[in-house]
């Protein structure tokens, strides 16, 4: 009986490892995104997680739609600390049903990160 059990927890944990791995590795849809990043920041208690917002004005004057974002990469982390302000272009991986927020809060993870000539 405990080795039945015991089974049981090892599968129930190789499959949520293996969901998660693939969650993370495997994008449902990609893309880019211009805009101004106008927040960008490090949170999180346990889990330190970069966090940001994208400033995405069509024409001066308009109302801008923000596109919230979390990034992963170091490299890419520096990058857009360096940029705050300018515009750029953002490249994105849509990663739905990532388990847990300590991977990021949002599903729009970025990859890449540009600036932009206005």
């Amino acid at each position: 009986m405990i080795k039945v059990l015991v089974g049981f927890i090892l599968a129930a944990v190789a499959a949520f490892a293996g969901f998660t791995w693939l969650t993370l590795h495997w994008s449902y849809s990609d893309g880019e995104r211009a805009g101004f990043v106008q927040r960008f920041s490090r949170k999180g208690w346990i889990c330190k997680t970069w966090e940001g917002e994208l400033a995405m004005v069509t024409l001066p004057g308009t109302i801008a739609e923000k596109f919230a974002f979390s990034v992963r990469d170091p490299q890419v982390a520096a990058t857009l600390n360096a940029n705050i302000g300018k515009r750029m272009t953002l490249h994105y991986e849509q990663r739905k049903w990532v388990p847990s927020s300590c991977f990021g809060d949002t599903e729009y993870f970025i990859t890449a990160a540009r600036v932009t000539p206005q």
